[in-house]
């Protein structure tokens, strides 16, 4: 019998889906959500609505607006595909991610994507990033909004710039061949998050994605960026703050330091 299970320590509750059973699908894509009340439904709706299966697995962090009770609502329709963890309240993107993993690597999943609840992520582009994993090589597949020049619609010009040369100083300072470091939509093979030390992951904002895409590419594992077009939300509130984008700005120095002393290897199973 299908049972869930409770995280009470950390006021977490981890949504149905048996840990013990291999998943017929083999994808599970992460949303996770802070008073999305307007975008969630449709968004659910679309990914279940592709001519390939994914799960869809929302991480809540407690919206006052309602979101995860819409979200419940949908799990009868969708039962068994449609997922929810509830957290105690706003933990930050990259915890809310790092949950997400944890729960996708226990269910056995093979592709594990990240994508925004608001629609700038095109859910057809799901597609592409799969294959991208899965019939061309990669390891890690990123929806990137800078590899074929700027792709970005209804952002303010003074935003598009900001965001471009953000990801133009990670490159410089890191050294990875990356276009869009910053980028959110993400599809991930589980031996990268197998790999990864998700616990030592030290952002929890948007410089999270740097952090991420950064020890995969000292760990050795082949990153492909696909080109998508970015699309401002239409519904909801943006979450970005200038406390994000100083998390990133210097924390990308702090990774590119510490890096100097670190070995990078990977177990041999």
């Amino acid at each position: 019998m299908q049972q869930e299970q409770k995280e009470p320590a950390g006021g977490q509750q981890l949504a149905t889906g048996p840990v013990s059973e291999k998943n017929i699908v083999d994808s599970v894509v992460i949303i996770p959500t802070y008073n999305e009340k307007e975008n969630v439904a449709a968004i659910i709706e679309a990914v279940f609505g592709l001519p390939r299966e994914f799960d869809v697995l929302i991480i809540d962090d407690n919206s006052p607006d309602g979101t995860a009770a819409i979200v419940k609502d949908l799990q009868k329709k969708y039962a068994g595909r449609l997922h929810l963890v509830e957290r105690a309240g706003k933990q930050g993107l990259g915890t809310a991610y790092i949950a997400g993993f944890k729960w996708a690597l226990a269910r056995d999943y093979e592709f594990v994507f990240e994508m925004d609840a608001d629609f700038s992520h095109n859910p057809a582009d799901l597609l592409k990033l799969y294959d991208a994993c899965s019939r061309d090589g990669a390891d890690l597949a990123i929806g990137s909004r800078y590899v074929t020049g700027v792709n970005v619609v209804n952002w303010p010009m003074g935003r598009v710039l900001m965001s471009y040369y953000a990801s133009r100083y990670v490159r410089v300072v890191t050294g990875m061949p990356i276009n869009d470091a910053t980028a959110g939509f993400v599809c991930y093979r589980r031996r990268v998050l197998e790999t990864l030390p998700l616990d030592g992951i030290r952002f929890k904002g948007y410089a999270f994605q740097i952090e991420m895409k950064f020890l995969a590419y000292k760990y050795g594992f082949r990153i492909k960026e696909v080109p998508i077009i970015f699309v401002n939300r239409v519904l909801g509130t943006s979450k970005m703050s200038s406390g994000i984008f100083s998390e990133g700005f210097f924390g990308v120095m702090r990774l590119k330091w510490s890096s100097l002393f670190t070995k990078y290897e990977r177990k041999t199973v």
